[in-house]
């Protein structure tokens, strides 16, 4: 088992026999359906520890890696959390939402279809340091309430944006009106953001409508694994 400033983390290739108990990073190949809380409290089920943490949520609909921190572990969240994540994201274009995805109302359509060329330079352009407003559908908070909630109510505040860094985009297929993209970025970057600037710089609307998270720093969805195969490891101990 690797250690990560001592602490153990376990991976799908760890020996099933390698766990400590009590303090240790586990990697999670999270299923869509449930959410990241969702995934907290089924470990503490299994585990028996109630001290466990994530760095960095998923929405229900996505997919991918979340590193949890279980014991002393949590120790680690702040730095954890401040590492670039990387992800695989589906864009629908001809579509806005009123949440920018696939779990959102559709509010506008536009029938203009746009070149692989264009789209390609599009999204290109969004490399590096730029500015992001959040999305209403977030759980910022701005005068002590989250955003989600009000956005629930049908209430849209003003947002400032916040500087955003991506180091790495790039198209993966392009097939209208869908569009796989990957994309490394700084913590507090929304996809669903991203997605719907995508479709405004093309002069369309687009939302996110499918999203893997691959990567969270150093550690890569590869060496994940399920709740369901987390549990076999830790109940044949």
């Amino acid at each position: 088992m690797e250690t990560y400033k001592d602490i153990p983390i376990l991976t799908a290739g760890s020996d099933k026999h390698s766990f400590v108990s009590d303090s240790f990073i586990a990697l999670i190949d999270k299923e869509p359906g449930c959410t990241s809380f969702d995934v907290v409290a089924k470990l503490r089920k299994i585990t028996g520890i109630k001290k466990i943490g994530h760095t960095g949520t998923l929405d229900p609909f996505a997919t991918g890696l979340l590193v949890m921190l279980i014991g002393k572990a949590t120790k680690l969240q702040e730095i954890l959390t401040a590492t670039d994540k990387e992800y695989e994201a589906e864009l629908k274009l001809g579509e806005r939402t009123d949440s920018l995805d696939c779990t959102g109302t559709v509010t506008d359509t536009s029938g203009l279809k746009v070149s692989s060329e264009d789209i390609i330079a599009a999204v290109k352009d969004f490399e590096g340091h730029s500015q992001q407003y959040p999305p209403m559908y977030s759980a910022i908070k701005i005068n002590g309430k989250r955003l989600y909630k009000l956005a629930r109510k049908g209430i849209e505040i003003k947002r400032e944006p916040r500087e955003i860094f991506i180091s790495s985009i790039k198209v993966l297929s392009a097939d209208y009106p869908f569009v796989n993209i990957s994309v490394r970025c700084s913590k507090g970057t929304y996809i669903r953001s991203l997605a719907d600037d995508i479709g405004q710089k093309l002069g369309t609307f687009a939302h996110l409508s499918g999203l893997r998270r691959t990567s969270t720093g150093d550690f890569k969805i590869s060496d994940a694994m399920t709740v369901s195969e987390f549990s076999e490891k830790w109940h044949s101990n």
